[in-house]
């Protein structure tokens, strides 16, 4: 398991957005083997969202 936080382009706690939802606000909570762990800013109770880099944007 690979933690590097020079790797990753976004840091915890960053409100970021998925390009297939743009309006919908993100915060990144962990990086992990290239995938980034996010929960919606609206509700975070709901399930948490998986993503590459490559599908997220700021």
């Amino acid at each position: 398991m690979k933690n590097s936080e020079s790797e990753n382009k976004y840091q915890a706690g960053e409100i970021v957005h998925a390009l297939v939802n743009p309006a919908q606000k993100l915060i990144i909570r962990r990086y992990v083997d290239s995938i980034y762990y996010c929960i919606i800013q609206e509700d975070p109770t709901l399930k948490e969202l998986v993503y590459f880099e490559r599908e997220l944007s700021k």
